[in-house]
Formats: structure tokens, sequence, C-alpha cells
């Protein structure tokens, strides 16, 4: 197995450290109705499932990377709540008040992200899977662009020889948010269709060139479990 990446960030800050007296009253409002929202609205949800063949027998039962869009947050954390998932959150000012919502709803918040505190996190994503939990991304987070897979995942996958998992949340009836990627906030009652895709694994010896093209197949992937769950909900 590739060794694991080695730390070099700056230890993390205090919330007092990284955030304004303001910016802190904003988080915890934030986070606390975005919690409330959820809790309202998901249970009138109506969830549909559909899984490849090669798919997970168990979702989210057995370790594993599973990735999915930004924009799929708010309904993703209402379907897999309290199941003790790691999530890899940014460690801005965005990135925190997210993290406390999905905290509030059973989830593990793991803070960093590609562009800060990115090795860190890794390594913290490591050990949640050595200790037998699934780990989740946004995939193309903390800030796009949008629809387009990083790299992180593939090397976690590789690091803890783990499959990876794609899934893409659609929503009939929706508000979408004017965002960099267009959060999707599901409209009560609506119906809703989750597509899980194959598990793809992750050989150890992966070399450059093969992390590229594993990250090409996340990308076709995505796109390809994306495709299939809006045309449902389009034709439901």
């Amino acid at each position: 197995m590739p060794d694991s990446p080695q730390p070099t960030d700056a230890p993390p800050q205090s919330d007092a450290q990284r955030f304004t007296l303001r910016q802190r009253i904003t988080i915890a409002l934030i986070s606390g109705l975005g919690t409330l929202a959820i809790r309202l609205i998901g249970p009138t949800i109506r969830l549909k499932v559909g899984i490849e063949d090669g798919g997970p027998p168990e979702v989210l039962r057995v370790p594993a990377v599973y990735c999915f869009w930004h924009q799929c947050v708010f309904a993703s954390a209402w379907v897999y709540r309290n199941r003790d998932v790691a999530v890899m959150t940014s460690r801005s000012f965005d990135g925190e008040y997210i993290a406390r919502i999905i905290e509030n709803l059973g989830f593990r918040a793991v803070r960093g992200s590609s562009s800060r505190g990115g090795v860190s996190a890794l390594l913290g994503m490591h050990t949640e899977i050595e200790e037998g939990r699934v780990a989740a991304f946004t995939i193309d987070g903390p800030r796009g662009p949008k629809h387009i897979v990083k790299p992180g995942p593939v090397l976690l996958a590789r690091n803890t020889q783990v499959p990876i998992v794609c899934f893409h949340l659609a929503l009939e009836r929706k508000w979408t948010l004017n965002s960099w990627d267009s959060t999707m906030i599901p409209k009560p009652f609506t119906r809703a269709y989750m597509r899980i895709s194959k598990a793809i694994p992750v050989p150890a010896e992966l070399d450059d060139a093969g992390m590229q093209s594993l990250q090409s197949e996340l990308q076709a992937t995505l796109d390809r479990v994306t495709a299939f769950a809006e045309e449902k909900v389009a034709h439901s």
C-alpha cells in the first residue's frame, strides 16, 4: 500500500482565531436554521433509490469512499443522517456552518479541503475509514468548478484500499440557489430519485497516469448517474 500523505499543514485554528464575532454569530444562526429546515422538509421527500449492477449490496454499511456533487448536500444530509458517515468540509466560513449542520444530523465533519487544510483532512478521512466508517466527498467542492471531479477521493481510496461509489440525488420540485454549485433545496413533498453507481475498485499500485485515468472514470460515472436520476424525476 502506498504511504499515506504526510501532514504539512499548520495546526488548525480555533473558531475564535478563524472567524470574527459577527461571523461566529452568523454561523450559529445559519447552522441552526439549516438543521431545522432539513428536519422539517426531509420527512416529506418521496424518495426512490436505484443501484447499478455491481453496486454496493449494503449502501453506507461497509467502508467505502462515496462521491456526490456539492449541490446535493441538503437532501443527501437528510437521506444519510445518523449513520456516522465522515464528510470532509472546508475550514472556510461557508464550510463551518455546513459542518455544524451535518454534525447536528449525525455525521462526522472532518475539516479541511482541497484548498485549505487538505492534507490533514485526508489523513483524518483515512483514520475514519480505518475505524470502519464510510467517507463521503462533495467531489466538486468546496468552490468548484461545478460538476468537475477533484482527485482527493482517488488518493484516499488508493491508500485505504476501499472502493469508490458515486451517487446523485435528483429532485422533481426544488428551489435552486444562485450559488456556484446551484445548491438544490427540495420543496416539501417533492419526488426524488437517487441513483447509486457500481463500486469502482482502486488498485494499491496506481501510478500518476492511473490516478488520472481513474479520475476520468469517476467523472464519467458521476455524469452517468446524474443524467439517469435527472431523467427519472423528469418523467416521474
